[in-house]
C-alpha cells in the first residue's frame, strides 16, 4: 500500500475565534499553524487566508505573503491554495491564488447548499472554466467532491477532455447539504472512482477521525485541520493543527501505513518538479 499523504486544512473560511481561540487569522498565526502541521507529518497545506480580523479573502497578495512565509519555514511542503474561497465570491476573485503558480489547487466539482440561504455555487460551466485556468498553468487540481454526483460529473468532463488525469479526488463528507460521513457513504464514493485515480477524505466535525481510519485502511489519504474539525476528542478543543495531524500519524502507525514525505506525495500524485513561487 502507498504511503499515507496527510493534508492539513489549517483555517478555512468559516471557523472563527468564537468557535475556537486557536484558529489562525493573521499571517504569523497561519505560518505557525502550517509549521506545526508540517512538523507533525503533513505533506500538504490546504490554504485559505484571512484578513487580520478573520474575514476570508482570496486576495493574491495576502496568499503570496502567506505562501512565501510558510516556504521559509517548511521548504519542501506542498501548498494547495483553495479556489473555493467563501460563499458569494466571483470566479475571478476565487481564482486569484493560481496566479502564484502553486503546485496544487482545489477544484470544487458541484453546487451545494451550505445551510440557511447560503449556496456554494459551482455550475458545470464554472467547473470547466476553473479546470481550464488551473491546468493552463500546469497546476495539479484536487477534485473536491461533496456528493456522488460530483464524481460522476468529473468522470464525464474527464472523458470530454475538460479535466486531465491522473485524477486526484477529495471526498468532503459531513457538510450540511452534502453526503454524510457515515462509512456507507465513504464506501459508495470510493467504489465510484475510476481506475488509477487517487483520493483523500476530509471528514467534517465528528466524522474526521472515523473517516481517517476508513481511508487509511482503504489505501486512500487523509485531510484534517481546523477548517474541518476543531476537536481532538469529544468536547476537547485541539490546541493546534499539529495535534490533529499527530493523531492521524498515530492511527496510521497502528494500522501499518507509513507517512509520505512531501517529495513522496509528489510522486504518488503525479506532481512534476516543484514550481517556482512568485516572490
Amino acid at each position: 500500500m502507498e504511503k499515507l499523504i496527510i493534508t492539513a486544512a489549517i483555517c478555512g473560511a468559516e471557523v472563527t475565534k468564537e468557535h475556537t481561540p486557536y484558529i489562525p487569522y493573521t499571517i504569523d498565526e497561519i505560518v505557525r499553524e502550517a509549521e506545526l502541521a508540517y512538523n507533525a507529518g503533513a505533506s500538504i497545506i490546504h490554504l485559505h487566508v484571512r484578513e487580520d480580523d478573520g474575514t476570508p479573502t482570496q486576495n493574491k497578495d495576502r496568499f503570496k505573503e502567506a505562501i512565501n512565509r510558510i516556504k521559509e519555514r517548511c521548504k519542501d511542503v506542498i501548498i494547495q491554495p483553495s479556489t473555493g474561497g467563501a460563499v458569494g465570491m466571483t470566479t475571478d476573485e476565487r481564482l486569484q491564488p493560481i496566479e502564484l503558480n502553486p503546485e496544487m489547487a482545489t477544484l470544487d466539482c458541484g453546487t451545494l447548499n451550505f445551510g440557511g440561504d447560503e449556496i456554494f455555487v459551482n455550475t458545470e460551466n464554472d467547473i470547466k472554466e476553473f479546470a481550464k485556468r488551473i491546468q493552463e498553468r500546469h497546476i495539479k487540481p484536487e477534485l473536491e467532491c461533496f456528493d456522488k454526483g460530483h464524481i460522476d460529473l468529473v468522470i464525464r468532463l474527464y472523458k470530454k477532455g475538460f479535466i486531465k488525469g491522473p485524477l486526484h479526488f477529495s471526498f468532503v463528507l459531513g457538510v450540511n447539504g452534502g453526503m454524510s460521513g457515515d462509512l456507507r457513504d465513504f464506501v459508495y464514493m470510493n467504489e465510484s472512482l475510476p481506475c488509477n485515480s487517487t483520493f483523500s477524505v476530509a471528514g467534517i466535525g465528528r466524522y474526521e477521525f472515523p473517516l481517517a481510519v476508513a481511508s487509511i485502511v482503504s489505501g486512500g489519504h487523509v485531510r484534517v485541520g481546523f477548517e474541518d474539525n476543531i476537536y481532538i476528542e469529544k468536547g476537547q478543543l485541539a490546541k493546534s493543527n499539529g495535534e490533529l495531524v499527530e493523531k492521524v500519524v498515530r492511527l496510521a502507525n497502528e494500522l501499518g501505513r507509513d507517512i509520505a514525505t512531501p517529495d513522496e506525495a509528489r510522486k504518488i500524485l503525479g506532481i512534476g518538479e516543484q514550481c517556482d513561487w512568485v516572490v
